[in-house]
């Protein structure tokens, strides 16, 4: 694991730093983030300047749970 400290002046959303960490924001990677670092959800919206943020090794994918009613 790496930590990331948010520079900008007036904070950081956190699926932009997922996307510049991981290349995506999508497929867990948001989530990967906070599950890492409990309480960064209550920061807000846009996380703040300073705040440094735990950076897992790797994605963790969410498990699919969509029912299909085809199958």
């Amino acid at each position: 694991m790496t930590t990331y400290t948010v520079r900008l002046p007036d904070g950081e959303r956190l699926d932009r730093i997922a996307k510049a960490l991981f290349g995506s924001e999508r497929d867990g990677a948001t989530e990967t983030l906070l599950d890492a670092n409990p309480g960064l959800a209550a920061l807000g919206p846009v996380i703040p300047a300073g705040t440094v943020v735990v950076v897992p090794d790797a994605v963790t994918a969410p498990a699919d749970d969509t029912q299909r009613i085809w199958e």
